[in-house]
C-alpha cells in the first residue's frame, strides 16, 4: 500500500504511530500483543498498520485505567468490561 494512501486512511506504521503518541514502539507492539491495540492491515513488507486515532483513543484509556489499576492485565479487563478492549 502506497505511503498516501494509508496516511489518507490515517493508518500509521509503528514507529510513525509511537511519534505520534509519545510512546515507545515496544510499547505498541506489546498492547498489540495482549490486545489492547488493533493492526488494521500490514504493508506486503509485514510492517504493521494502525489506525491512528482508535490507537490514540485506546492508549489514553489504558493510561486513565492505570491511574486507577497497578497492571496492565487489571487495565484490560477494566476495559473490557467498558466496552473499550480492541477484540
Amino acid at each position: 500500500m502506497p505511503k498516501h494512501e494509508r496516511m489518507s486512511r490515517g493508518w500509521l506504521k509503528i514507529g510513525e504511530l509511537a511519534r505520534k503518541l509519545g510512546i515507545p514502539a515496544t510499547t505498541i507492539r506489546y498492547y498489540t500483543d495482549i490486545g489492547l491495540l488493533n493492526v488494521v492491515a500490514e504493508t506486503p513488507g509485514g510492517y504493521r498498520l494502525y489506525d491512528q486515532a482508535e490507537a490514540a483513543r485506546r492508549v489514553e484509556a489504558v493510561r486513565q485505567a492505570r491511574v486507577e489499576v497497578s497492571t496492565l492485565r487489571e487495565a484490560k479487563a477494566m476495559l473490557e468490561r467498558l466496552a473499550i478492549s480492541a477484540a
